[in-house]
């Protein structure tokens, strides 16, 4: 929880991935991070949490289904999305945090 803390304590966005190896739509996930990633350069962090191997974590956040996308500015919870959604959509609320 600890290292969680501190990852999320950036004056950059920083978009945290809730997945799961089983979970089939977080396997989607990926390509569009990854598109999301080579658009925005150092203006975003992104961290991918595998909730199975962090459960406390999981358990604190009430992370209920994967994949969970959230999104932190200095240690604060400001946008929180479940399931897949296009990279243009995660963008622009990435946007909306990085000012």
């Amino acid at each position: 929880m600890g290292s969680f803390r501190e990852a999320i304590q950036s004056d950059t966005p920083v978009l945290v991935d809730f997945s799961a190896e089983w979970c089939g739509p977080c396997k989607m996930l990926g390509p569009i991070l990854h598109e999301v990633k080579t658009a925005m350069g150092d203006a975003v962090k992104i961290i991918k949490i595998d909730i199975d191997k962090n459960p406390a974590v999981s358990q604190e956040l009430q992370i209920q289904s994967v994949p969970t996308l959230m999104i932190y500015r200095n240690g604060q919870l400001k946008w929180r999305q479940s399931g897949v959604i296009p990279a243009k959509q995660i963008q622009q609320a990435l946007q909306q945090y990085s000012k």
